[in-house]
């Protein structure tokens, strides 16, 4: 940093993490301490706890994100994708849309970095999942599966083929952890409700399953819940099969482990997630998984002016009883790991002394659809629609800014007054497919007469 120059802080990332540390950053920096520059793919933040609701139409797509140059007024916000980090140097390599116009890959140096990039989607070479598999990580992906589940009914509604109609009809949700099960539980309830308006298709004849490789689904809310959990669904008729890979989905047909053979055209895929590719393009010091080490600081091991947090960091957790443990990459952690990293970079820039994280982890709550959920709490186990009121009550209350939580509010009360909507549109993904039909159909244009 040249003498008298303003030191930049170079966010990289803009979910959990990223945002807070920002928001909290223009907050206690004033202008002349810092410039505040917030790397992300998309111009906003994705509040994912909603994404099975918005999927089920009880939340409209727009209230689950948060945008950010409304949120971060005093922060430079750069849409595009770091791709790696030069700490030596101090320079990221970002690629933004204007790189995939043939435009140039921007170089930005820094003083203080913020590796909080997220994470993304793990997959396994399992045939065909590249080509049938859908994911749910992304509000875009979200309100895809939405249209593409309502889409299915249709199809079954329309066709005599015996085999299209059971592939139709049939929902393979492969990951028992909370994105799985939320939005397997919230479709369901989506799609019982809509059956109701077709004539020819009835809630029995759809098949529901959610594999899992492991015995149980839900381990953050515990053994027993998980138990009570498996019950639920299965008494809804929702197979769950435990213990269970995914072992081929192609031709359309999920293949399991146990021997089913599936016939589907729906295969959603939530089976964990890894860490950003960034990470491993850093080189920072990583962890085993591919997490960033990191001090109780929050500042990576090893390194100055280089800070992470949340799922992107091996944060250790000073509460635990067992040495060594690490604290866990959720959404609870991230948003107050967050404000002790923006306190330490603060704390850094006017040469004070730095914080630890801790913080003991309070419980975990999960829906399982519409009007039930199960909840741990400070180690007691609530089941049922108080779970679900809960589970309600909690996300509203961390989801950013009064404007989300009010139109959120409105939309559940507004869900409670009238019925359902069951409108699919997907043709909102291919928005010029039909012009383009239409243009086509006219050939080559004269200008004669």
């Amino acid at each position: 940093m040249a003498k008298g120059s303003t030191p930049r802080i170079l966010v990289v990332g803009g979910g959990y993490v990223g945002m807070y540390t920002a928001l909290r950053l223009q907050r206690r920096l004033k202008r002349d301490e810092a410039e505040i520059v917030v790397v992300e793919p998309q111009p906003y933040m994705t509040y994912q706890p909603f994404l099975p609701e918005a999927a089920a139409g009880s939340i409209s797509p727009r209230h689950v994100v948060v945008p950010l140059r409304r949120v971060l007024p005093k922060c430079r916000i750069v849409v595009g994708e770091a791709r790696a980090v030069d700490h030596e140097r101090r320079t990221a390599t970002v690629t933004t849309l204007a790189t995939a116009e043939g435009g140039e890959t921007l170089e930005i140096p820094y003083d203080q970095l913020v590796l909080a990039p997220g994470s993304v989607s793990r997959t396994l070479p399992v045939p065909g999942l590249a080509e049938h598999g859908i994911g749910f990580k992304t509000v875009e992906e979200a309100i895809g599966l939405r249209n593409h589940v309502l889409e299915q009914l249709d199809i079954a509604s329309s066709t005599r083929d015996a085999e299209v109609r059971e592939a139709a009809l049939t929902f393979v949700f492969v990951g028992g952890g909370y994105a799985g099960v939320e939005a397997l539980a919230e479709l369901e309830n989506m799609a019982r409700y809509a059956v109701r308006y077709y004539h020819n298709v009835r809630a029995e004849d759809m098949k529901w399953v959610l594999v899992e490789a492991t015995g149980r689904i839900l381990p953050e809310v515990g053994e027993e819940l998980g138990k009570y959990a498996v019950r639920e669904l299965r008494g809804r008729n929702i197979e769950v099969h435990l213990e269970t890979r995914l072992e081929s989905c192609e031709h359309r047909v999920a293949v399991l482990s146990d021997g089913s053979r599936l016939p589907t055209r729906t295969l959603v895929w939530t089976a964990g997630v890894k860490p950003a590719p960034v990470l491993a393009a850093s080189g920072l010091p990583l962890s085993p998984r591919g997490r960033l080490v990191a001090e109780a600081t929050l500042r990576v091991a090893g390194t100055d002016a280089a800070w992470s947090a949340g799922d992107a960091a091996a944060v250790p957790d000073l509460t635990a009883e067992k040495p060594g443990t690490e604290c866990a990459p959720n959404a609870q952690h991230a948003v107050r790991q967050a404000k002790v990293l923006a306190d330490n970079i603060a704390a850094e820039l006017r040469g004070q002394p730095l914080a630890e994280y801790r913080h003991k982890h309070v419980g975990s709550v999960a829906s399982l659809g519409l009007h039930e959920g199960v909840a741990l709490l400070y180690g007691r186990k609530i089941k049922g629609y108080r779970a679900w009121l809960i589970h309600r009550a909690y996300h509203l209350s961390r989801v950013p800014t009064f404007n989300r939580k009010a139109r959120v509010l409105a939309e559940w009360v507004l869900a409670g007054l009238f019925k359902r909507e069951i409108v699919s549109l997907g043709s909102l993904e291919h928005p010029r497919a039909e012009f383009e039909a239409a243009a086509g159909d006219h050939g080559p244009r004269s200008d004669t007469r």
